[in-house]
């Protein structure tokens, strides 16, 4: 699934370590997500797009 992540998490200039201790994952969880091997839980991506302030919807795009 394609998502926006990376671009998000460069526009608050956050790591990838950074963003991980935030949504309590681990580095490699975001690192899959961000290379779009990895579908997060709907938990998961309910919390990433609260953290960006953002709608789930416009951040991972079908």
């Amino acid at each position: 699934m394609k998502n926006r992540v990376k671009e998000l998490r460069k526009d608050n200039g956050w790591t990838q370590g950074r963003l991980a201790e935030l949504l309590g994952v681990s580095r490699q969880n975001i690192i899959a997500i961000e290379k779009e091997k990895y579908d997060p839980s709907l938990s998961l991506a309910l919390k990433i797009a609260r953290l960006f302030s953002e709608h789930v919807e416009d951040i991972f795009l079908e």
